[in-house]
């Protein structure tokens, strides 16, 4: 099967400083990859290396089976097959919104620029807004602008970067979500970058987690968020708590809160002594006057409460957060925690 696009093992440098560190990747025929990262990581390097707009160094790009990019062999942006939305969708604003959309398909008749016109206007739910131009259009109608100039082209692959950072909170997810239809519609691979998690959530099928310049895992959101390989990967996804854990036997382990149990088996051995991970809502709080808890702060966030516990236990403070449905508890009160059974997340202190 020929993926539309393979990076292997890329290195790139900018100013004479390394940014991309061998990186290695594969994306799947109608996947949407998000890279996910703090600023500076390289997720925008590595968009604009696949765009043919940064060289690199060393390795190989691939997309769809031709290789644009390697030591001695470069393809030029026009010739990628490639359609990109920008932060600031980059319109041609002395341009009508039908002329930017035709803007690289000028080689087509007449009568069938028409008909690709009507189609992503049609697609992008912009009719009769063809004579329009830039400015007279929302933030939203503008994105909409750049998603049926970048399709047009009917490209092989698409590139977003932070597409969505410019458009109203109020409407952003629902333009995600509207856009994602759009390119599964359409079968359109895509590699999008963003820094925010909640973006990646909702617009991707799989994560690229980055870290300096090299893709540190890779997988579903729901594999990600349950299972990090490591505390970088579990904190960028969300808040969450560490516990010292020892591991009692394959499916146990002992805690501050009592014994945890693990739907999965533990890859350590009984001598293991770490961290054991827990998300705010992976804690259950119960009142309980002889709990060794005790709530020291509360937030009400409408369907649930959002609880900071201090514990105390063997002569140590531990403070977690938990997201608990349990509305009335209060500041001071004493509580009871547990963790239902799940899969277990350790690290090694």
């Amino acid at each position: 099967m020929t993926h539309p696009l393979i990076l292997k093992q890329v290195y790139s440098d900018y100013h004479g400083q390394p940014v991309l560190k061998g990186v290695d990747l594969a994306l799947g025929q109608g996947e949407i990859l998000a890279l996910l990262g703090p600023s500076g990581c390289g997720k925008t390097t590595l968009l604009r290396a696949v765009a043919g707009l940064q060289a690199i160094s060393h390795g190989q790009i691939e997309i769809n089976g031709t290789v644009v990019s390697a030591d001695k062999q470069f393809v030029a942006s026009e010739r990628r097959g490639i359609g990109m939305i920008f932060q600031d969708y980059a319109l041609f604003p002395h341009l009508t919104v039908a002329q930017n959309i035709l803007f690289g398909v000028d080689k087509l008749p007449a009568s069938a620029r028409q008909a690709r016109l009507d189609e992503m206007l049609a697609l992008v739910k912009l009719e009769g807004l063809g004579k329009r131009y830039p400015h007279e259009l929302s933030g939203g109608q503008q994105q909409r602008v750049a998603i049926a100039r970048a399709l047009a082209y009917e490209p092989q692959l698409l590139l977003l970067d932070e597409p969505f950072s410019n458009i109203d909170a109020q409407v952003r997810y629902e333009m995600m979500a509207e856009i994602r239809s759009i390119l599964k519609q359409r079968q359109v691979s895509a590699v999008f970058v963003t820094h925010s998690k909640d973006e990646a959530f909702v617009f991707a099928d799989t994560l690229a987690i980055f870290n300096q310049g090299v893709i540190v895992q890779q997988g579903s959101a729901e594999t990600l968020y349950a299972a990090p390989n490591s505390r970088y990967v579990a904190d960028f996804l969300g808040s969450g708590n560490y516990l010292p854990a020892a591991v009692v036997d394959g499916h146990r382990v002992s805690t501050p809160i009592g014994q945890l149990t693990s739907l999965t088996p533990l890859n350590f051995s009984s001598q293991f002594n770490g961290m054991v991970f827990l998300r705010p809502q992976q804690l259950t709080l119960s009142a309980d006057e002889a709990g060794m808890g005790t709530i020291i702060e509360r937030r009400f966030l409408g369907a649930f409460c959002h609880y900071w516990v201090k514990i105390e236990a063997a002569s140590h403070a531990y403070y977690v957060e938990v997201r608990s449905h349990l509305m009335q508890l209060s500041i001071g009160q004493k509580v009871g925690l547990t963790s239902e059974p799940h899969a277990l997340v350790l690290f090694e202190s």
